[in-house]
This record gives structure tokens, sequence and C-alpha cells, in this order.
């Protein structure tokens, strides 16, 4: 089985090299990995250059611009396309994660789920050992997007809003992690991290990119049901996600204005009333 991983760096190489080393250690299968870096510092540059003098297999695609996370992630997307036309499987994803030894083996295992669906959610687990899929099972509730609208509405309010969620956690919180050991069809999967496979790139070629970060989730699962198919979740499938790596490089306020950008573009296709 031939895999491509495909993923944006931004300011935090340390966690891209962690990422393709415990992927090359997945030496049962072949695989190509595309790093598309959206316009970092000349420190963390200068760290590509040395990761793809230790990885010289890998490709590395010096952005001149921020694109953003799904934008970037076409550009790498579309240049395997081009240059290995034969890999129909491409993980897609943050940089922030590390591989288990089998992880490509895992998803060989369960290729023929990829006869039905497009595109597979994994199992990603923090290193605090918290289930993020399935993100969504059923749906949003008006309640929670009446919230969403409060929340995006001014930012101190919001951060009122969090903080009273943070003080009623257990009941607020959604409960579609809970069944993270249920593989299923699901509405949305974690952003961190997609596998997609030959349906989707004979149906779909690209991700629908409509913001430059945050809303993902949404946007992929309204790309995917509009063509008629459905997202799956497969707890058999596992990876490690190392948390708000690249949200964390920059200032609350800043993560809040593009969350409230990327929600606008969302309340224009799902209306409450």
């Amino acid at each position: 089985m031939k895999i491509g991983y495909v993923c944006t760096n931004y300011n935090n190489t340390q966690f891209t090299r962690a990422a393709v080393a415990s992927l090359v250690k997945n030496d049962d299968h072949e695989y190509q990995i595309v790093i598309v870096d959206n316009n970092s510092a000349p420190d963390s540059i200068a760290s590509l250059h040395r990761l793809k003098d230790e990885f010289p297999d890998i490709t590395v695609i010096f952005n001149p611009d921020n694109s953003g996370y799904f934008p970037g992630l076409n550009i790498g997307i579309n240049h395997l396309r081009s240059h290995h036309a034969d890999i129909n499987y491409m993980v897609v994803g943050n940089n922030d994660l590390t591989f288990r030894t089998d992880f490509l083996q895992s998803i060989a295992c369960h290729k023929a789920l990829f006869q039905t669906y497009p595109v597979v959610s994994p199992d990603v687990i923090t290193v605090d050992g918290i289930h993020q899929n399935p993100h969504v099972i059923d749906g949003i509730s008006r309640f929670r997007e009446l919230m969403y609208d409060l929340y995006y509405a001014n930012y101190y309010l919001g951060r009122c809003i969090k903080w009273i969620a943070s003080l009623t956690q257990r009941a607020s919180d959604r409960r579609d992690e809970e069944q993270w050991e249920t593989g299923q069809v699901i509405i949305q999967g974690h952003g961190s991290c997609y596998i997609l496979g030959p349906l989707f790139f004979e149906k779909l070629q690209q991700l629908w990119a409509p913001t430059f970060l945050m809303g993902e989730e949404y946007f992929l699962s309204k790309q995917v049901n509009d063509a008629g198919m459905s997202i799956y979740y497969e707890p058999g499938i596992q990876v490690t996600h190392h948390w708000h790596a690249t949200i964390e490089q920059l200032p609350s306020r800043a993560v809040w204005e593009m969350a409230r950008k990327s929600h606008k573009t969302y309340r224009e296709y799902v209306k409450i009333f």
C-alpha cells in the first residue's frame, strides 16, 4: 500500500520533525511525505532545511505566504497528486501528530472502508489520553448554535462564556467522544487528522477551503455530504495529537478573531431558524 502524508508547518518545526520521525518507522509500506511551510520565521525555516538533510526523501514546499490550514494542505495534496499519481490514500492534517509503528498497517487493515467512504477519521488521542473523535455524531443542537453566536458576538463576552463553560464542563460538554470505541458514520471528524481515500480523489479532488483557519470540520463534512457521501470514524486507526501546537503560537485575541471570521462563513450555510 502506498500512502501520502501532507501537513502544514508554521513556526513549530520540532513537532514536524517528531511527526516525520515517527512515520518513517512504518517501513512495511511505501509512503511519501510533503510538508507545506506557511511562511515561518527564519529560524523555523532553517530547522526545516536541517530536517530535509536528515530525511532526504521528504518534500518541503516553502510557501511564500501563510495560506492557512486547508489551503496549505491543498498545496501539498496537489503536489503529491501531480508527482505521484499512484497515491490514492493520504493522511492529511496537523504537523503536531505522532504515529505508531503500525499506523500505516492499521490503515491497510481497514482498506475496505474506503470503498464506501471518501474520508475516514482516526481515533485522535491527545498526549493526556483524551479521545477527540468522534467529533460530532448527530449534529449540533439549536441551543449550542445560539451559544456559538453569543461567543463570537464580542471578545469579552466570549471570554465570559468560556469561563462559565469551564466551570460547568461536566454539564456543558458534548458527549460524542465518549463513543470513541465504536466505529460508525459521523457528521464531523476532528480536524487534526483525516485519511482521504480513492473516492475522495475521484469525486472531490481537494479540500473545500473557504476560510483561513478554524471550522474545517464543518466544511469538510458539507463537502462530503453534498457529494452524497459520508465520513466514517474508525477507532482501529490511532494517532497521537500534541493539541494546539500551532494555535499556542498566537495571541488568544488573534485566535478568537480568526475563529469569528470562520464562524461568519459557517453561519452563511448553517441557519439556526
